[in-house]
């Protein structure tokens, strides 16, 4: 048997540790997104980065291969939406690792109105509630593409939009209007008539 490969960090601490602005900034995105730690802020960071350093050595290569790994970034891009055809791929580099963010599995969830908050988003993931294109995702930091389908297993309670859990749509101002109309006339006291006869009357 060959020697167990090395795996490698899908991410890089900070240079400087103890950077209140960092800081600060990382601990707003776990707040956010729901994260569970740094190292998934660091994540996002590093992979973001990689892109960028991909984009600025474009111009030292020769032209036929700086277009041949163009085009497939570019794709890559595009398969998750961070990009558009009109994109110029110079673009990128004013990103921040928020984008990466809005991409994880945990954040769709909560657009989607799945749950009402991340950390909800995140366990109903972990407790495989979610698939993605037909198959059981439990993996929070799952990068969606604009291909992909999320939705909720077909057995899970959450699947039905009156569950008590679930995030409720936002009423228009009319449906708010007769929902206020309905409370009032419930607590309305009811009025017994009682009917008075002649003998009752003198």
């Amino acid at each position: 048997m060959g020697d167990i490969k090395k795996i490698r960090k899908k991410y890089a601490k900070p240079i400087h540790p103890w950077n209140k602005e960092r800081i600060e900034e990382e601990r707003s995105y776990i707040r956010r997104y729901g994260l569970t730690n740094k190292k998934e802020v660091w994540k996002a960071e590093t992979l973001l980065k990689n892109i960028k350093d991909q984009i600025k050595k474009f111009p030292s290569m020769p032209d036929a291969q700086a277009e041949v790994l163009r085009v497939a970034l570019k794709n890559r891009l595009l398969k998750y939406g961070l990009v558009r055809e009109d994109t110029p791929l110079q673009e990128v580099l004013g990103y921040t690792s928020e984008v990466i963010l809005q991409k994880r599995l945990q954040s769709v969830v909560l657009k989607k109105g799945f749950a009402r908050t991340p950390k909800q988003a995140r366990q109903l993931i972990t407790h495989e509630h979610i698939i993605v294109n037909d198959v059981v995702m439990n993996a929070p930091s799952y990068l969606v593409t604009v291909t992909d389908k999320v939705g909720f297993h077909p057995s899970s309670p959450f699947a039905q939009e009156d569950h008590p859990e679930r995030k409720q749509p936002e009423l228009t101002e009319k449906q708010k209007q007769e929902k206020a109309r309905r409370a009032k006339q419930s607590s309305e006291p009811e009025i017994e008539l009682v009917e008075i006869s002649e003998d009752d009357a003198e």
